[in-house]
């Protein structure tokens, strides 16, 4: 799934772009919804800057979720490489579990616009077989075979609408 993230700033593009590779930041981003344990891992500085930070998803899951995922586990590290010059960085999302079902990646560039500046976030998310593990998981709990996406997997809108 591609996804587009446009943000709106009233601060210039260069302090946004500063702020965002600043690892003081992260530690403040408490009350995030559905994200905490926010936690630097790993920071080098300019001309590129580079940035690890650890986030723990901390909202509900449906219980059919929860059958095949941890709701501790569902840990990760955004991996960051700020380009200054450029205002723009490259993340990627690293999985600390379940590295096989979820992959995450992409770019931001910050620009000025009058009155301020606008970040665009764009990348791609992957979650791997989703239908697959929910029809399997739903015999063997009640015995049904489902006969399409659908009635399985897609009923349930934290997937269907990319929530999850």
């Amino acid at each position: 799934m591609r996804f587009e993230l446009t943000q709106q700033y009233d601060a210039d593009a260069d302090a946004v772009n500063r702020a965002y590779a600043d690892p003081g930041l992260y530690p403040t981003l408490v009350g995030l919804p559905k994200l905490g344990g926010i936690e630097v891992v790993a920071h080098d500085g300019p001309p590129v800057t580079r940035l690890e930070v650890r986030f723990r998803f901390t909202g509900h899951l449906p219980a059919a979720v929860t059958t095949v995922v941890h709701p501790e586990r569902l840990t990760w590290v955004q991996e960051t490489i700020h380009d200054h010059d450029e205002r723009s960085a490259r993340f990627r999302l690293l999985p600390d579990h379940y590295p096989d079902r979820l992959r995450c990646r992409g770019r931001f560039t910050i620009t000025d616009q009058p009155g301020g500046s606008r970040r665009v976030v764009a990348g791609e998310l992957q979650v791997k077989d989703v239908p697959g593990t929910w029809n399997r998981k739903f015999k063997e709990y009640f015995g049904i075979e489902v006969p399409d996406d659908r009635r399985g997997c897609l009923q349930d809108v934290h997937w269907s609408f990319g929530l999850i």
